[in-house]
């Protein structure tokens, strides 16, 4: 005897799947969504809530790398171990260096030290931590949800669910190659309901392809290792830098700068454009620089990469992406892709606009269930109430974005100061903790 899912006509079977993924994942999926498209610009919404970011006038030339090295270290001056210069992304941008592993947020999956600099005075501005500022809280809701490891996985999970929300969507909307036409037309004259859910439909159409890309690509970042080892490849995922390189000069008086190492890297890539340059750490520690090349999908975060031993300033390893596997290369498209970075800025602001119309998606499927459950009332399209009402609604809108950004901000200044203190409570709590347990072991050795 058939089951009953095998005696259910597959439309059916395919409306419950859409039904059901969207009543318990949907609000997941526009939390994501919107997030993401908040983050597609999160460089600029950063430089906008805080001014002192952007440099008015850039005059001259940068100072030296060791010399924005040396100011950060004082800035700095006990937080040992490496540091990651990132180039500004525009003349009008600050450098960045990052220190990827502070005490104050040891415990955290991702929640390094920002610290930004001026390239042309070498004066820091800046010093902030990953998920403290409005915009890296908002990447870490995107990527995390907020719940380190455990959250990074479920967000890839809902990935593979939005992916089979939005095919059975598409095998729902599907009437036919010969009434494709018919399929997409917006009825005004049937009412509210009907002319939100054909707006779904085509707002669905429309967005489809870059909803199942970034579902898929949001996977593959959740989960690396998957591809990692179909390609037979390490190190590959976004972030990650390779495997471990290190220093096997004796270390002497005359170690290699940061300026001599680029110099030196570059040597391997005449052309390529300077991104990054970590610093070593211990005697054992080794520069690593990454480039650019012209061509890279990569602009942010670029494959190339030379290792220079501080030491003896020799390259030790060169890793060019344009040697890479065909699996290797599919790897380094994944980040570019899924930020939509890789198709240019047209290709961003399409991705920006996917995030908020995943939201209608929605809401308009949302409504049109209440309305057939009897819920939720139909009523005539008046086209000149709906034209003054967006128009009032895209103005409050701004309006309400603005205040929200500024609101936001002054509230974590304002909190800043508590959190601060709060977590240097924490702190000293555990260096107790872990005293006491150690005192404890060594009166139980000693007995």
């Amino acid at each position: 005897m058939r089951s009953f899912v095998q005696r259910l006509p597959m439309r059916l079977i395919w409306l419950k799947v859409h039904l059901w993924l969207a009543l318990s994942a949907g609000l997941f999926f526009v939390l994501i969504g919107l997030t993401g498209s908040i983050s597609v610009y999160r460089e600029g919404i950063d430089e906008f809530l805080n001014p002192q970011l952007v440099i008015d006038n850039p005059q001259g030339e940068w100072q030296s790398l060791d010399r924005i090295m040396t100011s950060v270290r004082n800035a700095h001056p006990k937080r040992y171990g490496s540091w990651t210069l990132e180039m500004p992304r525009s003349p009008h941008s600050m450098m960045t260096a990052w220190y990827d592993k502070p005490t104050e947020t040891f415990f955290e999956l991702y929640a390094p030290l920002m610290v930004s600099v001026n390239p042309y005075t070498a004066d820091v501005v800046a010093s902030r931590f990953w998920g403290q500022t409005v915009t890296t809280w908002l990447l870490d809701v995107h990527t995390q949800l907020l719940m380190n490891r455990s959250g990074w996985n479920t967000v890839g999970i809902l990935g593979v669910l939005l992916g089979i929300s939005v095919c059975s969507g598409l095998y729902l909307w599907w009437p036919g190659a010969g009434n494709i036409g018919s399929a997409l037309k917006i009825n005004y004259r049937a009412g509210v309901i009907k002319l939100l859910f054909d707006v779904h439909r085509v707002t669905g159409i429309l967005i489809a392809p870059v909803l199942l890309l970034l579902a898929l690509t949001g996977f593959m970042l959740s989960y690396p290792a998957i591809l990692e080892t179909l390609v037979g490849s390490s190190g590959m995922a976004h972030g990650e830098t390779g495997r471990t390189i290190a220093s096997t000069a004796a270390p002497n008086d005359h170690p290699t700068g940061l300026e001599s190492a680029e110099f030196v890297a570059r040597g391997a890539f005449p052309k390529g454009k300077l991104r990054r340059i970590t610093t070593p750490a211990g005697n054992t520690g080794i520069y690593r620089i990454n480039l650019r090349q012209l061509g890279e999908i990569n602009e942010r975060h670029p494959f190339t990469t030379v290792w220079v031993d501080r030491w003896s300033g020799q390259t030790r390893e060169v890793r060019d992406p344009f040697r890479f596997t065909s699996g290797e290369t599919a790897l380094t498209w994944i980040w570019p892709l899924h930020t939509g970075e890789a198709l240019g800025s047209k290709a961003r602001f399409i991705w920006f606009l996917s995030g908020f119309g995943l939201c209608f998606l929605y809401v308009s499927g949302l409504l049109r269930w209440l309305h057939r459950r009897g819920n939720l009332q139909d009523r005539p399209v008046d086209t000149a109430a709906v034209r003054v009402f967006f128009q009032s609604a895209l103005k409050t809108l701004a309006q309400s974005v603005s205040w929200l950004l500024y609101f936001t901000q002054m509230a974590i200044k304002l909190a800043m100061p508590t959190i601060k203190l709060a977590g240097a409570i924490l702190l000293g709590w555990f260096y107790q903790l872990r005293t006491a347990l150690f005192n404890r072991q060594k009166r139980i050795d000693k007995s």
